[in-house]
């Protein structure tokens, strides 16, 4: 709140690999994209990172990491730490753990293990953003220990409908104030809902 706004792109998203043809998979792919949304504005980037069979892998996050890093030095590169590649907490902590490249992972509070995996990137000295997708996360990130610890909070509704994708943003915003979580937030949509989330924070000035 009240910090200068910050324009973060995400390159790939978990969609699957020919979801669309100018999809990045690769580490080549995912740099060379990444050049060109730093030149189109953007000012972080957030990947997900692939395996030689196309799926979302933590074991590949570094290599990507550095190959995108090499394009765009000096920008800020963060990943997912997404349950959904590793269900398996203490598997998924360990992947985490492991990481040297990243400036900083997104953890979704939602999901089983985030205390484990918000410990995992302290101790591999990755940043950490906090993932909310519903107004009960704020509560959990309140009691986690890593409020304070935070590079940013990301207020992310899933719903694809705007109306209801900005009331649960609101709502959010709303509940980390009364919780006085500090630290700036970037509003992050999804589908189509995302036009009108992203006017919504340029209004809010994030």
């Amino acid at each position: 709140m009240g910090a200068e706004a910050l324009v973060k792109a995400c390159l790939n998203g978990n969609r699957e690999p020919g979801a669309h043809p100018a999809l990045p998979i690769t580490p080549e792919q995912l740099a060379a994209a990444g050049a060109a949304a730093v030149a189109a504005g953007a000012q972080a980037l957030h990947i997900h990172p692939r395996g030689p069979d196309g799926r979302e892998s933590l074991a590949a996050v570094d290599e990507a990491v550095r190959a995108v890093r090499a394009a765009v030095p000096g920008v800020p590169i963060g990943v997912s730490t997404g349950a959904w590649m590793e269900p398996d907490v203490d598997a998924r902590a360990a992947a985490v753990r492991a990481w040297r490249e990243p400036d900083f992972a997104s953890v979704n509070l939602s999901e089983e293990g985030h205390v484990e995996v918000m410990a995992a990137c302290v101790e591999a000295e990755v940043g950490i953003e906090a993932g909310l997708w519903r107004v009960d996360d704020v509560a959990a990130l309140a009691v986690s220990g890593y409020a304070g610890r935070l590079v940013r909070v990301l207020v992310e509704p899933r719903e694809d409908a705007a109306a209801a994708a900005l009331a649960t943003a609101e709502a959010i915003n709303a509940a980390l104030d009364e919780a006085g979580i500090p630290g700036p937030r970037v509003q992050h949509g999804f589908g189509a809902a995302t036009w009108e989330v992203i006017r919504r924070a340029k209004e809010l000035g994030e």
